[in-house]
């Protein structure tokens, strides 16, 4: 390839090397929601989440990108070949279904002016959700929009609850963590964390029961070797009868 035409190549950085969140519970947020998403839609191969990448949505442009904490997007392919390392518009042939960002204080403009016009306008984000782990910045902490035509709309919470149509799922504050109900059962999804402690437990119980039966067998063994042991010594100890002359 000549230098001219190299010289022409656009990239698309895939990090700009600043840090993922404000502060641990930030980034636990982000990650343990990524992770709740990703677990939901496992089985759903026409669904793709994503959590603090690029997202680039203009062509030729790469200054022109955003990185939503977490994301998803629906009627896509959940894996690609070579694998995402950013998400193209151009590419994937559409904007966000749904977006998370956990603000803080250096967020909190960004997010409910610049980001809330991008998502809106440019990316055709369909709900867009906002959460203050501290309560310090956004009042109130936890909120949601959903697109009416061009424009998003405020929805109104039900005990610290907002429904998420393109989820499919609830979401609710608790305290300064957030977690994600599945409405059919009103049960809240497993952390990957909880999931993993679940699993920890499980395997634990299941080597103490191949001990205990490991045990059992061992005795039962031994039980039947003593038995042995003495119904042979039985049989020695009994008197021999002399044979008729």
């Amino acid at each position: 390839m000549s230098r001219i035409a190299d010289a022409r190549v656009v990239r698309y950085p895939d990090s700009d090397g600043k840090p993922m969140g404000e502060t641990p519970r930030h980034v636990t947020l982000m990650l343990q929601t990524y992770g709740t998403l990703d677990q939901w839609f496992e089985a759903d191969e026409r669904v793709f989440v994503g959590c603090n990448n690029f997202v680039y949505y203009q062509e030729g442009n790469p200054r022109k990108h955003v990185s939503p904490d977490v994301y998803v997007v629906k009627e896509i392919a959940k894996n690609r070949q070579p694998e995402r390392r950013n998400y193209k518009t151009w590419e994937e042939g559409k904007g966000l279904d749904w977006v998370l960002e956990v603000t803080s204080k250096s967020t909190r403009k960004e997010d409910l002016e610049t980001k809330f016009a991008l998502y809106r306008d440019v990316l055709c984000v369909q709900e867009y959700f906002l959460f203050d782990p501290y309560g310090e910045y956004l009042r109130p902490a936890f909120q949601g929009y959903r697109r009416d035509g061009e424009r998003f709309v405020l929805l109104s919470p039900n005990e610290g609850r907002l429904e998420s149509q393109i989820l499919g799922l609830i979401l609710e504050e608790v305290g300064n963590d957030l977690r994600l109900i599945d409405p059919a059962t009103g049960n809240r999804l497993k952390t990957m964390r909880e999931l993993h402690a679940e699993n920890m437990e499980r395997t634990k119980a299941m080597e103490e029961l191949r001990h205990e039966n490991e045990e059992r067998a061992r005795q039962e063994a031994r039980l039947k070797e003593e038995i042995a042991r003495l119904k042979e010594n039985v049989k020695s100890a009994k008197p021999r009868r002399k044979k008729k002359e």
